[in-house]
């Protein structure tokens, strides 16, 4: 339980985070970018820090310590399902062509690269729909998981003794969720993005000293036991089947493999790769990270931005859930994962923490954890404010509303979508459930059209929109009529959402060719697009059409290959293994000398001569 140092510092971050919203809430109001994108004026260092506070959310890191916990080494392949690597294509190329747009919202974006036309008016609502979905569904994923970490810290025993009414068991999470959700919508709503920025970095400066103080406790725990675990535990590699075993060990980890439905690893990886291939050509979903995208100052600061994200991001992470994980494991005897007398295992990381992180300590490192979920739930909740707002109000209802007409419609749109995802929130059941259905399900009606916009001249706004919608509406249906990992059932979302894209595509005349050429000359995508690029050819002399595809699908194998070895090295660090830690980071050196020379020099040359 909490003691006062704990409460006291808790208490301070909050705090702290109100006094941010306060002292930003002008800048915020100066105009629509000031506070959707923070005036388009944000260091690119700043807006890496805060894209990785924003990725680091207590709800993920929960269900990472599980993962790491049940299936060791092997867990470093799961987190692929989001995918992980979609940051590497980011940095890589796609950020700087998302960020040549100069847009406000992902929506807004699909009217410059189609037009105002009947599709164009489509698919801008049905990007609008789909931002929304996902947001909401983002929302619920981190209010369920905060309510499930807080409620060990914070008995019911006690609080119920302050409350004048009755909370069932299963809804506890859910108060705790509500309660710690109102901080995280004030300082967004108050301060805009420039107050969500301010905030996660001192959040992420938080959550860096928790990791580094977690790893070193679990490291040197390590240097006193052993990890009683299955033989497979420590093998990153796998076989057509998981062959994990805990029987004997802990016979009920067993029953949580089943449930996750991993066991069929190999197909699982593949599917799991295929998806995330095609997710990360796609480019970003409209949320958080697309709007810190369109926040940087150019093409070149959103590529760095991106790149900064993985390095600031995974390490730290990974000496979190590396740590907590092997005190999981070494003291498993010692941890309640109980609730409601059935042993729930993504409860793995707040009970470690309870049981071994001292006074003090502890309050620093919850408010770091706090800290992780606001990041990502503020984020969120502007991404979601930037399309409720830009686009649907200022679009279709008040294009010439003023200034406090904004401010107005930004206030009440952020606490409607709380509202929305706190009652979405009560229908989940875990954090898995709801991240699986993200990740495989809706992401899955995403992929098709938002690959072809990019690499197809002929693709229209019909064919957008009737890709996204076949996709969505099973993404919908399907989990209530079939028990299977969402996962598993992606493949026939995208062939229906192909059909879907094709058929709009050709049902209507292409998008008008001045439209086509205003967006191929700024973005200069590689792909389908030789009658665009001989008519912008001819009219503009000097253009040069992108012929970087080859070196761009290089450097993703070694940036992949390199943010791998990022989440490994620091599981190796802490179990002692030091051959493997020592092979790892030579590798890595090997990786990053590989970029210098065809990335980071090429991007910025490519800058200044753009």
């Amino acid at each position: 339980m909490l003691q006062g140092l704990d409460i006291a510092i808790i208490l301070l971050y909050l705090v702290g985070t109100i006094i941010i919203g306060l002292a930003l809430r002008k800048k915020a109001q100066k105009s629509k970018d000031d506070y959707l994108l923070g005036g388009k004026k944000l260091p690119w260092y700043m807006l890496g820090l805060s894209n990785a506070s924003g990725m680091f959310d207590i709800s993920g890191t929960m269900w990472l310590v599980t993962l790491t916990f049940v299936y060791g080494f092997k867990s470093i392949w799961i987190p692929w399902l989001w995918p992980v690597f979609n940051q590497v294509f980011l940095m890589v190329y796609l950020a700087a062509w998302l960020r040549r747009s100069n847009v406000t919202t992902g929506a807004e974006w699909i009217l410059f690269r189609f037009d105002g036309k009947k599709g164009g008016r489509r698919s801008h609502t049905i990007i609008v729909i789909f931002a929304i979905l996902s947001c909401l569904g983002f929302l619920a994923y981190g209010f369920i998981g905060l309510g499930k970490f807080i409620e060990i810290f914070i008995p019911w025993e006690i609080v119920s003794n302050y409350i004048p009414f009755g909370v069932p068991p299963e809804y506890i999470p859910h108060f705790y969720g509500i309660i710690f959700t109102l901080f995280a919508v004030f300082y967004s709503i108050m301060g805009g993005m420039s107050g969500i920025v301010w905030t996660d970095v001192m959040q992420y400066s938080i959550m860096t000293i928790s990791s580094i103080t977690i790893a070193v406790i679990a490291w040197q725990a390590m240097g006193v036991s052993s990890l009683n675990v299955p033989e497979a535990w420590h093998n990153p590699f796998f076989n057509w089947e998981l062959n994990m075993d805990w029987s004997g060990i802990i016979d009920e980890v067993n029953t949580k493999i089943k449930s996750d439905g991993y066991s069929l690893f190999g197909i699982f990886f593949m599917l799991m790769v295929f998806k995330g291939i095609l997710a990360s050509i796609a480019g970003p979903a409209p949320n958080y990270d697309m709007q810190k995208i369109l926040s940087t100052k150019s093409p070149l600061e959103a590529a760095k931005m991106s790149a900064l994200s993985i390095v600031a991001l995974i390490p730290t992470r990974y000496l979190m859930v590396g740590g907590f994980s092997v005190l999981g494991i070494l003291f498993y005897e010692q941890l309640n994962l109980t609730t409601a007398g059935i042993i729930d295992f993504e409860k793995v990381l707040p009970a470690a923490i309870q049981q071994f992180v001292p006074v003090g300590l502890l309050g620093f490192l919850l408010a770091g954890l706090l800290a992780a979920f606001m990041s990502t739930f503020a984020g969120t909740l502007n991404a979601a404010q930037a399309y409720l707002v830009n686009d649907i109000y200022l679009k279709h209802y008040n294009p010439e509303a003023s200034s406090n007409q904004v401010k107005r419609m930004n206030y009440s749109s952020g606490i409607v979508v709380v509202l929305v995802s706190v009652v979405l929130g009560f229908f989940v059941q875990d954090v898995n459930s709801i991240l699986q259905w993200i990740v495989s399900a809706l992401y899955g009606s995403y992929v098709v059209s938002n690959l072809l916009k990019w690499h197809w001249w002929r693709f229209n706004g019909e064919g957008y929109f009737w890709g996204m919608l076949s996709g969505i509406i099973p993404a919908l249906i399907f989990p209530i009529y079939m028990d299977t990992l969402d996962l598993y059932y992606f493949p026939v979302i995208l062939l229906i959402s192909i059909a879907g894209s094709i058929i709009g595509t050709f049902s209507a005349p292409a998008t008008d060719e001045k439209v086509l050429m205003n967006f191929y000359r700024k973005t200069r995508p590689w792909g389908f697009w030789k009658p665009i690029e001989e008519k912008v050819e001819h009219e503009y002399p000097d253009f040069k059409k992108n012929t970087d595809f080859s070196r761009d699908m290089f450097n993703i194998i070694i940036g992949v290959i390199a943010q791998t070895l990022l989440v490994v090295i620091p599981l190796y660090l802490i179990l002692h293994q030091n051959i493997p830690l020592v092979i790892s980071i030579l590798i890595l050196g090997v990786c990053v000398i590989i970029l210098k020379k065809t990335w980071w020099n090429n991007i910025n040359r490519e800058s200044n001569n753009y």
